[in-house]
């Protein structure tokens, strides 16, 4: 019995030597894990990077053009244009029965593209030449008076020597044959206006053939048979101003818009290549026909004429192109006695300078620095900004939000160059 109450005594908790709350043990704990996170704050306060995050790309060298051609110094995008196309229309407003051309058809300079209704015209020069006709008839007739009052006269003039006519008679005769004269000379304009009226209606009638101005392509069919062509105004839906557009392709050109700022830049003769948006591989040889002296307003930028100096099957009317000017080629210069290496130009992204017109800012990185470095710009395109002088092939230029860099900044690479 006492066995069992000795086991049931141990089996008893004793609540006495219970721990209080708040026991030292739990709030050395806590205390340790401010500690921990306050030196953890401050080494992060402490040891802290301020550099600017940046990305880095290499500048590099453009691609040289073929035929000895220097690096180009401005790039501008434009469109083909033909500085000799024409609607083909009547000089009169008739009806078209006939049309000669379709898209795409060469045609030769005087070639009949169109006719027109001549019904009217042809009566016009039938009556001219009816009234031609009865002209000449009575000029004949005034030519056989005129020929019988000459040899009435003649008789006269001879009795009157004699003495067997009167003064009188011969003053008559004299008269009739003056009268005659007179109406001689006035048929002989009359037969003379009947003439021009012949070859006014012959005009006439040839206007009805519509003829090709000069050499070229159809573009455009306007008109079909039986629609009124006008070439005054359309008038309604179903009157033309013409037959069809003609364009001499031996005359087009590219048309570009340069910036008033890089029109220094250009000058007539001016080496060039054209790229095609259709061709976008094929760099075509181009010159500078002209600068067009006159600026628009609106979008500050000149108006250039770009020649092509071959010419090309693929090359068509209102293509996009894109110019690319370029320095004259080291030997055009020795020949010319001024012989200068062209300024080496290479290329970098757009967000990589800051533009200031035609110079800007870059910066280069030194290690886990950068280098503020003034640059002159060239032209800004699909390739990247052009750089003409102020950086080298290879200069490995900050990227990012260029307003917080300065010279001599300390800056972290957060991506790799490009």
């Amino acid at each position: 019995m006492n066995d069992k109450s000795d086991l049931l005594k141990q089996l008893k908790i004793d609540r006495s030597e219970e721990p209080e709350s708040g026991s030292p043990g739990l709030l050395r704990l806590l205390g340790a894990v401010v500690v921990l996170l306050v030196v953890a704050a401050l080494l992060f306060f402490f040891l802290r990077s301020d550099a600017i995050p940046i990305s880095v790309a290499i500048a590099r060298q453009q691609s040289a053009v073929a035929g000895g051609i220097g690096a180009t110094l401005l790039d501008a995008s434009g469109y083909v244009v033909a500085r000799r196309q024409a609607t083909v229309s009547a000089k009169i407003t008739a009806k078209v029965t006939e049309v000669l051309i379709e898209e795409g058809q060469h045609v030769d300079k005087g070639a009949v593209v169109g006719r027109l209704d001549d019904t009217n015209i042809r009566a016009a020069l039938e009556q001219s030449l009816a009234q031609l006709a009865y002209a000449k008839a009575s000029l004949n007739q005034v030519n056989v008076n005129l020929a019988n009052a000459e040899r009435d006269y003649n008789r006269k003039n001879e009795l009157f020597a004699q003495h067997f006519v009167s003064q009188s008679d011969l003053d008559n005769v004299k008269t009739t044959l003056d009268g005659l004269r007179a109406q001689l000379a006035t048929t002989q304009r009359s037969v003379e206006v009947s003439a021009r009226g012949v070859d006014a209606a012959r005009r006439n009638l040839d206007d009805t053939v519509v003829r090709a101005p000069f050499a070229g392509v159809i573009t455009v069919k306007a008109a079909q048979p039986g629609e009124i062509v006008s070439p005054i105004s359309a008038g309604g839906g179903f009157t033309r101003t013409g037959i069809g557009t003609i364009v001499d392709m031996d005359s087009l050109e590219v048309e570009v818009d340069v910036n008033e700022n890089f029109i220094a830049r250009v000058h007539a003769g001016q080496p060039a290549t054209i790229k095609l948006n259709a061709y976008p591989d094929w760099q075509i040889p181009a010159y500078v026909i002209a600068i067009i002296p006159t600026a628009d307003r609106s979008k500050a930028t000149v108006k250039v004429r770009i020649g092509f100096k071959s010419r090309d099957a693929r090359v068509l009317p209102d293509m996009g192109a894109r110019v690319a000017f370029l320095t004259e080629s080291p030997a055009a210069g020795a020949a010319a006695g001024t012989a200068t290496a062209p300024t080496a130009a290479v290329l970098v992204p757009a967000d990589a300078v800051q533009a200031q017109g035609e110079t800007g800012v870059v910066f280069i990185v030194r290690g886990d620095t950068v280098e503020r470095r003034a640059v002159k710009l060239g032209a800004s395109g699909g390739e990247g900004q052009q750089v003409l002088a102020g950086l080298n092939p290879g200069d490995r230029v900050a990227i990012g939000d260029l307003s917080k860099l300065a010279d001599g900044v300390k800056v972290s690479i957060a991506q790799a160059a490009r």
